[in-house]
């Protein structure tokens, strides 16, 4: 008869752990856009409860569930309202941007409470916490990298949308409702036929920001 083992608490523990720093990342990268809507006068956040710390309001199935399969992910979008903007180009533009800034600031806190531990010679003293806090470089970096991509409703996408013409940037970012999709049929794709995309168009950039704050992918 087959004995299925009881899963290690490591196995356990890296699961917890990386689930507990993923909730971090994005709800504290929503709350982001949110707060600096608010800020330029958009109370639609505000008001859709998205400027809460429960991760609830925040997370999107499919998004966190990628996150664990492909090693990257999304939350439910932030819903602005660029009418409330007194130079609606310049909101988007810093609403989109905040997000990612929040992941930048979150793995710069990371990487600095590693580097304590390095420095004061604590890694072997707490071992878990040194993992932890390189874990969350990882994983704000992550979100930094995907988050950036041009692709419709992702923050990337926005940035540049705002630098277009009006016409053609309503149409570009009218694909937003498909973007995730296309890219997801892309990642397949070109995986299947064996040209490996993902390593081509995030590993690049990924490993350039975990090296920034003084890490390896390796």
């Amino acid at each position: 008869m087959l004995k299925i083992g009881m899963p290690s608490f490591e196995l356990i523990y890296s699961i917890l752990s990386s689930a507990l720093l993923f909730i971090i990342a994005i709800v504290l990268h929503e709350v982001a856009h949110g707060y600096v809507a608010y800020l330029l006068g958009d109370p639609t956040a505000k008001n859709a409860g998205r400027l809460t710390l429960n991760p609830i309001m925040h997370l999107d199935l499919l998004g966190t569930l990628a996150l664990f399969i492909l090693k990257f992910g999304w939350a439910k979008p932030v819903p602005i309202d660029p009418m409330y903007f007194k130079n609606p180009r310049r909101g988007i533009f810093l609403v989109s941007l905040a997000g990612p800034a929040m992941n930048f600031l979150l793995a710069s806190i990371f990487s600095a409470c590693a580097f304590f531990l390095i420095r004061n010679e604590l890694v072997l003293e707490f071992p878990r916490l040194f993992d932890f806090c390189k874990l969350g470089v990882f994983i704000n970096c992550i979100f930094i990298v995907f988050n950036l991509l041009p692709i419709p409703p992702l923050d990337g996408s926005k940035l540049i949308a705002v630098f277009l013409p009006g016409k053609i940037a309503f149409k570009y970012l009218s694909f937003d409702k498909y973007g995730l999709i296309i890219l997801f049929g892309i990642f397949w794709v070109t995986g299947y036929v064996g040209i490996p995309l993902r390593q081509h168009l995030i590993l690049p950039p990924l490993n350039f920001l975990v090296s920034f704050f003084g890490f390896s992918l390796g």
